[in-house]
């Protein structure tokens, strides 16, 4: 079993990935944000430094699924590499911030690696609105994601909602992460988790 969490910049994807992985024995694969080199300059300079941004995520995600995702049986997966493309690569290009020819680039290269990588089970797509991403964003206290201005989430919502439309890939679960509060209240937690199951969501057999 594969599990993929989708969801903007503080939606509680990181969250909802521990919890899972605790309570269905999953092994628990968390987006390289900190081992990004690139990512603290490029909230300060995007259009130097997007190419390269996009670039590290996109590879240390085919590191993580032919390491990780692809050989371990039960798995889940803090944010996928279809975002990268779809969401976080695009809305680079749109708003001109990534070049044509990088974004060319970026996307032959991505289209080539779909190929190797095994498609999720179950894609659990938190949909959170722009305060509740930055509530999220203040409380985990990075410097540089305060410095993300509210056009850049709400345009990266714009694009997940349109992808979220268009998602055939595996079978979809839509969290309305602005109505529940799956971390500190126990009754929303256990709904979510009962209506994860009627999903397909299981724990091992032992």
């Amino acid at each position: 079993m594969y599990i993929a969490i989708a969801g903007n910049i503080g939606a509680g994807k990181s969250s909802l990935t521990k919890i899972l992985a605790e309570r269905y024995h999953l092994k628990a694969v968390y987006e390289a944000v900190d081992e990004n080199p690139y990512l603290e300059d490029f909230y300060k300079d995007m259009k130097r430094f997007a190419f390269h941004s996009q670039i590290f995520f996109l590879s240390k995600r085919l590191e993580q699924h032919l390491e990780q995702v692809n050989k371990i049986s039960r798995t889940i997966q803090d944010r996928t590499i279809y975002e990268d493309a779809a969401i976080f690569a695009q809305n680079l290009y749109q708003e001109g911030i990534l070049e044509e020819r990088d974004y060319k680039s970026y996307m032959q290269m991505y289209k080539a690696i779909l190929a190797a990588l095994r498609p999720p089970d179950l894609l659990i797509y938190l949909r959170a609105d722009l305060k509740t991403l930055k509530q999220h964003i203040a409380l985990r206290g990075r410097d540089y994601e305060a410095q993300i201005d509210d056009k850049y989430l709400l345009d990266l919502n714009t694009l997940y909602e349109k992808w979220i439309n268009n998602y055939k890939i595996s079978r979809l679960f839509i969290v309305e992460a602005d109505k529940i509060d799956f971390v500190n209240n126990p009754k929303d937690l256990a709904r979510l988790l009962e209506n994860l199951e009627r999903h397909g969501l299981t724990k091992p057999v032992l």
